[in-house]
C-alpha cells in the first residue's frame, strides 16, 4: 500500500471546459492524480491534449469548473485570489516555455522577483542563490538584460527564478520547447541535477518522449483524459 503521508499534491475529478462558439470543449476531463513529495512526474501529450491547462490548474494559475487541487492540506481551488497569490509565491515555482523574463530587469533582478512577494525569512536566500547560480552556470550573466542572453541562458535564469524561494513543488510547462536539442539536453540535465541536490518535487508537461521518460512517474494526456503510464 502506498504511503499517503508523503502525498504533497492531490487532484480530484478536475474538470475544465471552454465555450467555443456553440460547442463546449473539455480541456481536462475529470483528472485525478497524487504526487508524492520529492518525486519527478511527467505528463506527456500532443499539442491541444490539455496537459498545459491541467498543469496551470495544478499550479493555481487557472481554476477548474469543478474538482479540487490540494497541496499540503491547502485547497487551492477554494482560496481567495490574494491568499492564492501569496501561497503560490511562497510554496510554488513555475517554469514557462517562453521564459517570461521582464525585459527591463537584469537576470539577477528577474531571479529575485519571487523573494519580494514572499513572507519567508530571507536569511537563506543568499546561500541558496549562490548555489543555484553556480549549478546553472549563470554567474557571469547576472547583470545582463534578457535581450543580451541566449535562449538557453534565459531559461537557466527562469529556472533560478522558479527555485530561489525554495518552493515545495515546481511546475515546468514545456521548459525546453524553445531550445535546440543540445541546449534542451543541457538545460534539462541542469534542472534535474538541481532538483536532486535540493530535493524538490518536479511536475513537467512535455511532448518530448526523451524528457518524459526520465521521470519516476509518468502520465499521458489525450483529449483531456489523464491516464498513468505503467511500465
Amino acid at each position: 500500500m502506498a504511503d499517503d503521508t508523503r502525498i504533497l499534491l492531490e487532484a480530484v475529478d478536475v474538470l475544465k471546459q471552454y465555450q467555443q462558439y456553440d460547442t463546449v470543449v473539455t480541456a481536462v476531463n475529470r483528472a485525478n492524480l497524487k504526487i508524492r513529495e520529492g518525486s519527478f512526474v511527467s505528463i506527456i501529450g500532443a499539442s491541444g491534449s490539455g496537459k498545459s491547462t491541467l498543469l496551470h490548474i495544478l499550479a493555481g494559475l487557472d481554476r477548474p469548473n469543478s474538482g479540487t487541487v490540494t497541496i499540503r492540506g491547502h485547497i487551492l481551488t477554494n482560496m481567495k485570489p490574494d491568499d492564492l497569490a501569496r501561497f503560490r509565491g511562497e510554496q510554488i515555482g513555475m517554469i514557462f516555455q517562453s521564459h517570461n523574463l521582464l525585459p527591463q530587469f537584469t537576470a539577477l533582478e528577474n531571479i529575485l522577483i519571487p523573494t519580494m512577494l514572499s513572507r519567508k525569512p530571507d536569511l537563506a536566500y543568499a546561500e541558496h542563490l549562490q548555489k543555484l547560480v553556480r549549478a546553472l552556470g549563470i554567474g557571469d550573466r547576472l547583470h545582463h538584460l534578457p535581450s543580451e542572453l541566449s535562449g538557453g541562458q534565459q531559461q537557466r535564469v527562469a529556472i533560478a527564478r522558479a527555485l530561489v524561494n525554495m518552493p515545495q513543488i515546481v511546475f515546468a510547462d514545456e521548459p525546453t520547447g524553445n531550445l535546440d536539442r543540445a541546449n534542451a539536453d543541457e538545460v534539462m540535465s541542469l534542472l534535474l541535477s538541481v532538483r536532486k541536490e535540493i530535493g524538490m518535487t518536479l511536475v513537467m508537461v512535455t511532448h518530448d518522449n526523451t524528457l518524459a521518460e526520465q521521470a519516476e512517474v509518468r502520465y499521458r494526456m489525450d483529449n483531456g483524459v489523464l491516464s498513468p503510464i505503467l511500465d
